[in-house]
């Protein structure tokens, strides 16, 4: 079998399923397992995404304003590449490749029925586990997509359980995108609850709401998790500054802060938000779970 993904946590998943040998291609921003980067990249970004937080959201918003997508299929290559099955997305037009550009590429390189198209759209955690067997029924690997969804939820069962035993649940608010802010939503306020914390400012499975340094202030949360969408902790800390100004300062000191990897972590809907869990459990309960802190530590880094 020949598989295309166009979405990083797509391609997660088959690596997780065993099927890292079939995939012929993927999206541009694919980058883990690590030697998935040595396939073709079959996407590209239409905009600028080397600016700086405020830059990148001015660019987005006018490309979609355009009606355009955010990026673009290379469909010769595609072709080329013959697939069996091509994996995308049809959550986010910020965050992959859109369905609609996809089903246009399918159409022009074969005919539909040869070429089966799995979209996924995960807005909840038990989605994004259920994305899993997903992709395992249409790869033909049923069995191991039941076994891998089996491990990943007894991991995040064991987290909760431990989580719910500590007996307090400190405020703690995801922050998505750096300016404007915006709260993690959909399986962010999930996580953050099986971590041992009590969610602000956003409903499980809700789109990632924008809001002031006023109203963030308002939300009274005891921590903080920085970790902007497709951003490293070292791309997050080269707006030191406009953190500074825009989000600590509108904090009472007594706040803890963390910025995260975002880019690796939480933004992605596949095998690793059961590590998310984790890494959130250790900024939001360090004292009761050290190991976690240790083993997630180049993951995370207080402010």
């Amino acid at each position: 079998m020949r598989i295309v993904s166009l979405l990083p946590s797509a391609t997660e998943i088959v690596c997780a399923l065993g099927a890292q040998a079939d995939l012929v291609g993927t999206s541009h921003e694919c980058d883990y397992p690590p030697q998935v980067q040595s396939l073709p990249r079959l996407t590209r970004a239409r905009i600028d995404l080397g600016g700086d937080s405020l830059a990148i959201d001015n660019a987005v918003r006018h490309v979609i304003r355009n009606a355009l997508s955010i990026y673009a299929v290379d469909e010769s290559r595609l072709a080329a590449l013959r697939p069996d099955v091509i994996i995308t997305q049809d959550l986010c037009e910020v965050c992959a490749v859109s369905l609609d550009d996809v089903r246009s590429a399918v159409a022009r390189i074969a005919q539909r029925e040869e070429v089966k198209l799995v979209s996924l759209s995960p807005t909840r955690l038990d989605d994004v586990l259920g994305d899993v067997e997903r992709v395992a029924e249409a790869l033909g690997l049923g069995e191991r997509g039941a076994a891998v969804r089996t491990s990943l939820q007894a991991r995040l069962d064991a987290l909760t359980a431990r989580s719910a035993a500590i007996g307090h649940r400190p405020r703690v608010a995801s922050i998505e995108w750096i300016e404007p802010i915006m709260l993690g939503g959909t399986w962010m306020p999930e996580l953050i609850s099986r971590a041992g914390g009590e969610p602000v400012g956003v409903e499980d499975g809700a789109p990632a709401p924008t809001l002031s340094p006023t109203e963030l202030a308002a939300l009274e949360p005891d921590v903080v998790v920085l970790k902007p969408c497709g951003f490293t902790i070292e791309r997050t800390l080269e707006e030191r500054e406009r953190i500074a100004t825009h989000i600590v300062s509108a904090l009472p000191p007594t706040t803890a802060i963390y910025v995260a990897d975002g880019n690796a972590f939480f933004n992605r809907p596949g095998p690793r938000l059961v590590e998310s869990a984790e890494i959130l459990a250790a900024c939001t309960h360090p004292e009761a779970f050290p190991e976690l802190a240790r083993a997630h530590g180049a993951n995370v880094r207080r402010w």
